[in-house]
């Protein structure tokens, strides 16, 4: 029954060997999420977003947050003159703020995307598109959730 006990012990103690040995990484990558702002900021620098022009299609009552209808359509006519260049799309409650990020050209046709995200809770969403001429434009949306996702434990 000792060699039980010698094992167990050992077994404790590797245990809570590994958890201190993985407190200090768990920190830091705590220490680098990005808030929604630096985001946009990074995204945008520190140009001037205006809203307007930026239409975003997002349901306002969200059953499940694993799977979300998202469509952004920005007004454009996409020539090599006047054109979306990008289009981010930002949340304030995922664990990454950035949820996408689409570049674009002239020959796209039109400037509109539809994709699926997934959201972690009741939360603001905001899309930003910036212009060929350097401006940029936005728009937000709420959506209610009631089956959360994208939870980190």
């Amino acid at each position: 029954m000792n060699g039980l006990d010698r094992r167990r012990v050992l077994a404790g103690a590797a245990g809570t060997a590994l958890a201190v040995a993985l407190r200090p990484a768990t920190a830091a990558a705590l220490s680098r999420i990005e808030t929604t702002e630096s985001a946009i900021r990074r995204f945008a620098g520190d140009n001037p977003i205006r809203p307007g022009r930026v239409t975003l299609d997002l349901p306002p009552l969200v059953e499940n947050g694993n799977t979300v209808p998202l469509g952004v359509t920005v007004e454009s006519p996409m020539t090599p003159e006047d054109h979306v260049r990008r289009i981010g799309v930002f949340n304030e409650k995922n664990p990454q703020p950035n949820v996408v990020t689409v570049h674009l050209r002239p020959g796209a046709g039109r400037a509109q995307v539809a994709t699926r995200i997934r959201l972690a809770d009741t939360q603001r969403i905001t899309a930003i598109a910036e212009m060929s001429d350097g401006t940029y434009w936005s728009a937000s949306a709420d959506a209610i959730v009631t089956l959360a996702a994208c939870l980190e434990g």
